[in-house]
């Protein structure tokens, strides 16, 4: 997606739309240290999956968001923490165990309205509380000659919309893939690749650059600076979110 856009196939992006969702802490009874302002920060849906979101999105559209309007909720106010300790994504397997309430001031759920410099626009959805969904990232992009779609519960298809002849559906395959896609694909078409591998791609990109010991040439991996941007863009959400307006991403 990241070849085609910067190739011009879909022309001048419009809008980018998109969510990230999951339904792991959809009960009063699930509870994780996320949820806590005091350990985790002030945001927890738009921190914890939101920022992954916003990083692959500019990563792969070239876009910069210039100011962000948000709209947080929290669902759940209180929740049931247990006196012992449990794992990430625990589920409920064994026998009940006993719980104190607890008073949750991180956001179940966000929606933000984005601005990306040069006049594109879009809005994402985030959400901890959506049954069904384990972890399901979506993201559409319109351009003016046509559209991107991808979602990582398939993650070997690429949706591609036309105006005036038949939408395509690519399957993952090395060989119809840009060079820049074929480098970080290892398996042969109708092999399934998918999120355990980017650990992989992740660490290859980065040794693969130390290899070749010209610290000059541009990045192929996540740095420090993309870090420093969610952060910044964390910031501007929940500035928007207390004052109700849209709110500049600070320098």
């Amino acid at each position: 997606m990241r070849q085609r856009i910067a190739d011009g196939q879909i022309g001048r992006v419009y809008h980018v739309t998109g969510s990230y969702v999951q339904d792991w802490l959809l009960y009063d009874t699930d509870f994780n240290w996320r949820v806590l302002a005091d350990q985790a920060g002030a945001l927890r849906a738009v921190a914890d999956i939101g920022t992954h979101w916003l990083d692959l999105v500019t990563w792969m559209t070239g876009l910069e968001v210039e100011s962000v309007c948000a709209d947080l909720r929290t669902f759940l106010p209180v929740r049931r923490r247990p006196t012992g300790s449990v794992e990430t994504f625990a589920g409920k397997e064994g026998a009940p165990v006993e719980t104190v309430p607890v008073v949750i001031d991180t956001e179940d759920y966000g929606s933000i309205l984005l601005r990306f410099r040069g006049g594109a626009s879009g809005v994402t959805t985030v959400s901890q509380v959506a049954a069904g969904r384990k972890n399901c990232l979506r993201f559409e992009v319109a351009g003016s000659k046509g559209n991107l779609a991808w979602d990582s519960e398939r993650p070997d298809e690429l949706w591609v919309g036309h105006r005036d002849r038949p939408n395509e559906l690519l399957r993952r395959d090395p060989s119809l893939l840009s060079p820049a896609a074929r480098a970080t694909t290892s398996y042969p078409g109708g092999h399934a690749e998918g999120f355990p591998d980017t650990f992989k791609q992740l660490f290859r990109a980065i040794y693969a650059y130390i290899a070749t010991g010209d610290y000059r040439a541009p990045r192929p991996f996540p740095t420090f600076d993309d870090g420093h941007r969610e952060a910044l863009l964390c910031e501007a959400v929940l500035a928007s979110q207390r004052r109700g307006e849209w709110v500049a991403i600070g320098a």
